[in-house]
């Protein structure tokens, strides 16, 4: 292991692992762990690929400010470079993204602008238009536009393509990967016509996103729909894309997707984001519909520490319905953190109210029960805290029994779910218990939310 002098020089020349634990078929199926670039990502090599030929061609000069619409990962291999080299960059972000990238990208130094995910192309809001618009309104700005930026696919022909081929000593048959800015794909497509033309090139799209119907029917939709796996999925073809050598596409669900990458961690030790299910379900699936064999070769687009919060959420993957979960036609069917199964976070009745805040800043919370024993004895929330240490900050060390709402109101179980909706009405949180009176957990509005939505979903 040698040593380098810049982080720039850890980019790149990632490993390459053979799956041994998940049904490949008859196939041979070989992981490039692009999560193990220093920005955690295969978007560093395009980030580093976009700066440098645009100081090589002389469009940047010292401290310029860069302008990028990202869904995140291109925006961190952006940060990692600029930072190096000192540029200030400004990133328009769709508000769907994990905050965990946000989180790292504040910490890289970039300045971050949020807007809609809601919105298409050609909306001002869409987060490249507004990228542009940014870009056009600030003195010497320099706009990357990886959509439409040559030196994007670059980085891939002259530095991924490469290195999969020699890794793979020359002998594959295909390729599954997600399109994005389309850079990957356009990038292997020119390095594989001219090294392996007979190469398949496997699409992974996710439920939503136009290139499936493109790819498999010839089809140019305008009527895209809606997905949460991030970074991939287009509803317009980017002008740099390059489709030519791709053969098949797999339209994947969210749902399959999430459930791919966790399976993939538990099975293979392998933590990829959100695209590397999808990825790895369509890989499955075309790997189990061949009938002689084959060596293919999976992205690992980025690692799976930006979404901690979602797919490796249990609690966030039960309320968006990607995890079943038994239910009982009462209830208990709303509440998403059942005591008895210690999934609520609790207090108890001497533990101070300096814990309260600070438990409930962790776990992202406003209200908590208050258990002696098995007994809810009372509810405290963020006001029963202000309202008691707004005079005296030295009251955050007396308990939380002192500022506790001990007065009480109980749902049974069995209850309509129509008689929620008063006890929201008027701030409050419902406490229910079983027929045999012990508490089994809270039901707040967000909790009735969920449940509406995943009852909709199933109809």
């Amino acid at each position: 292991m040698k040593i380098v002098n810049s982080v720039l020089e850890l980019i790149g020349n990632t490993p390459m692992l053979k799956v041994n634990h998940l049904d490949t078929g008859v196939c041979d199926l070989y992981l490039k762990l692009e999560n193990q670039n220093p920005g955690g990502s295969i978007k560093d090599r395009i980030g580093l690929s976009m700066i440098q030929a645009a100081e090589d061609r002389g469009d940047l000069k010292p401290g310029a400010t860069l302008v990028e619409g990202t869904a995140g990962n291109t925006g961190i291999g952006l940060a990692l470079v600029a930072a190096q080299k000192g540029y200030k960059l400004i990133l328009v972000i769709p508000d769907k993204m994990s905050k965990e990238k946000i989180f790292n990208l504040k910490a890289m130094g970039a300045e971050i602008v949020l807007t809609r995910s809601d919105v298409a192309k050609g909306h001002p809001q869409y987060y490249q238009d507004l990228a542009k618009t940014i870009s056009e309104e600030t003195p010497g700005a320099y706009f990357i536009n990886q959509f439409g930026n040559p030196d994007n696919p670059a980085a891939h022909k002259n530095t991924t393509g490469p290195e999969i081929l020699q890794q793979m000593d020359n002998n594959m048959d295909a390729i599954v990967f997600g399109v994005g800015s389309s850079g990957t794909m356009t990038g292997l497509t020119e390095f594989f016509k001219e090294k392996a033309p007979n190469m398949q090139m496997i699409l992974a799209d996710p439920v939503g996103s136009i290139l499936t119907e493109y790819i498999n029917e010839g089809n140019l939709s305008t009527d895209s729909g809606s997905w949460k796996v991030e970074g991939i999925g287009e509803d317009f073809l980017p002008s740099i894309s390059d489709f030519s050598l791709v053969t098949k596409a797999y339209a994947v669900s969210d749902k399959e997707s999430f459930e791919a990458g966790r399976e993939l961690l538990a099975k293979e030790g392998v933590l990829g984001g959100s695209s590397t299910g999808t990825v790895i379900t369509a890989a499955l699936k075309y790997c189990q519909e061949q009938t002689e064999k084959k060596r293919v070769v999976a992205l690992v687009a980025d690692t799976g520490n930006k979404y901690l919060s979602k797919m490796y959420n249990d609690y966030w993957m039960m309320d968006n319905g990607f995890i079943d979960v038994e239910q009982h036609g009462d209830l208990r069917d709303l509440i998403s953190r059942p005591y008895q199964s210690n999934d609520l976070i609790v207090m108890r009745p001497q533990e101070t109210l300096s814990t309260v805040y600070q438990r409930m800043k962790l776990y992202d919370v406003s209200q908590l029960p208050i258990m002696d024993g098995d007994e809810i004895v009372g509810i405290i929330d963020e006001s029963d805290v202000m309202m008691y240490v707004y005079d005296n900050n030295d009251k955050f060390e007396d308990p939380v029994s002192k500022a506790m709402t001990a007065n009480l109101e109980f749902m049974p179980v069995t209850s309509p779910l129509a008689k929620l909706l008063p006890i929201f009405d008027q701030g409050r949180i419902a406490i229910v218990k079983d027929d045999d009176g012990r508490f089994l957990g809270l039901i707040t509005r967000i909790d009735l939310l969920n449940y509406l939505r995943r009852r909709d979903k199933n109809q």
